[in-house]
């Protein structure tokens, strides 16, 4: 049997912002953008050097919207893996990303925390080899 995850939903507030956060402030490519009736799209984005996408799901309840910039409760939700931790950094930063604690050094490799456009946090992270 082979498994893997395909894609990872998350909520947002409005379609074209998101692309626009993720395609300008990290280097996600636009994937998929198919309009599936009045007010709904399949939006997918995805890091360079494949892996898992994200497919943005518009909030449309209450409950969907409460969840937008907390899906996780306040955990780092996605972890970003990077060739060059230094490079991506730089390049975050200098785009207007917003990082949360100093780049730091862990037994399993150089890691810094940062924020979404709606709040989510990640890890920008390089694994040790």
């Amino acid at each position: 049997m082979q498994q893997k995850i395909g894609s990872i939903s998350l909520v947002v507030r409005d379609y074209d912002e998101a692309i626009a956060w993720y395609t300008e402030k990290l280097p996600f490519s636009l994937v998929d953008d198919v309009p599936m009736g009045p007010g709904k799209r399949w939006v997918t984005i995805a890091p360079p050097g494949g892996g898992a996408g994200l497919v943005l799901g518009k909030a449309t309840t209450p409950e969907q919207e409460q969840a937008i910039g907390n899906q996780t409760g306040g955990r780092v939700f996605l972890f970003l893996h990077s060739d060059d931790f230094w490079r991506d950094y730089r390049d975050m930063k200098a785009r207007g990303v917003t990082f949360t604690e100093e780049p730091r050094e862990e037994p399993y490799g150089t890691v810094v925390v940062f924020k979404d456009l709606y709040g989510n946090l990640w890890d920008l992270l390089q694994l040790k080899s």
